[in-house]
């Protein structure tokens, strides 16, 4: 069986971090399956979505790396005219951090809990913000 599950999250900032673990955890007891396996999929391709242990500094050096290796003010060949696009595109940092942050996460779901360690959430993070966001939740099992 399968069952499919959207979350909308609206963010706050250009650079957010929002966790998801709880909503992700109460999709599962909505859900009729117990035993497989839940994945978590952004739809947006300046997001990633990563699991961490949920400390603020870990989530501040996480932001301090990544804003170290990709720079917003770099001369990026994304940042010019794309003719497929229609336009100059200004969130070439964003695709850019989301490509190293992933957009997925699954964990194996056993007896109704999603098995994940103790000091793990979602995160669902924000490189091209505030906007609304989509999160598909996809639970595969019996």
């Amino acid at each position: 069986m399968v069952e499919h599950y959207d979350l909308t999250i609206l963010t706050d900032d250009d650079y957010d971090v929002k966790y998801i673990g709880e909503q992700v955890k109460e999709i599962i007891k909505k859900s009729k399956i117990s035993d497989g396996i839940i994945s978590v999929i952004t739809s947006h391709t300046s997001t990633g979505i990563l699991v961490t242990e949920p400390l603020e500094c870990i989530v501040s050096d996480l932001e301090v790396l990544l804003r170290r290796l990709v720079k917003d003010d770099e001369e990026y060949a994304h940042a010019h005219f794309l003719p497929t696009y229609g336009r100059t595109s200004a969130n070439a940092p964003g695709h850019l951090r989301s490509i190293l942050t992933g957009n997925s996460c699954m964990f194996p779901l056993r007896k109704g809990k999603m098995q994940m360690g103790a000091a793990q959430d979602i995160l669902l993070m924000e490189f091209d913000g505030p906007q609304e966001r989509m999160v598909f939740v996809e639970i595969i099992g019996e």
